[in-house]
């Protein structure tokens, strides 16, 4: 019996990574397909298009992956790794991963209506600060949308992504 349950531990313990690295993979995907539905402010949409990540997070290297073979309409996509809070103004999509989200207030103020869409990765941010919230849904990956908190920052959102998402206020 005992044999049975080290086996059981052993599966889970090799299997998490790649739980954990598909997640990143679909939130990473989901993140591209957002810029289909959102409209930036004419600022937003000269140069690069950057996606900023705001402290560490394994979802980097799959945005990368993205940026390497995809445009945002005519713009070059950027991943940045950032630190500082007066970096994010300068982003297209700022993403706040989970082990980030006690900084959401940081994050809303220093982006203060500048045509930035907040992403974050912890359940009921959507209600209260970002944009766009991850979900799991019966272990099925989906997402919150706030369309208040994105038209605070500037951003038209096109009524089929509230239709994909769920609609909070």
């Amino acid at each position: 019996m005992k044999r049975k349950h080290w086996l059981i531990l052993l599966a889970i313990i090799f299997l998490l990574p790649a739980i954990k690295a598909q997640d990143d993979k679909f939130k990473a995907l989901f993140m591209y397909n957002f810029t289909k539905y959102l409209e930036w402010p004419p600022e937003k949409q000269k140069s690069e298009f950057i996606i900023g990540v705001y402290g560490t997070s394994a979802i980097i290297s799959e945005l990368n992956i993205i940026a390497q073979k995809r445009k945002v309409g005519t713009q070059q996509i950027i991943v940045k790794r950032i630190t500082d809070p007066a970096q994010l103004k300068k982003c297209n999509i700022v993403y706040v991963p989970e082990n980030r989200s006690v900084k959401i207030n940081e994050v809303t103020n220093a982006c203060n209506g500048g045509g930035v869409v907040i992403v974050s990765d912890k359940e009921g941010l959507a209600k209260t600060h970002s944009g766009i919230n991850y979900v799991k849904i019966n272990g099925k990956q989906n997402f919150e949308i706030s369309k208040k908190n994105l038209e605070k920052q500037g951003i038209k959102v096109n009524s089929a992504l509230l239709s994909l998402g769920i609609v909070v206020e």
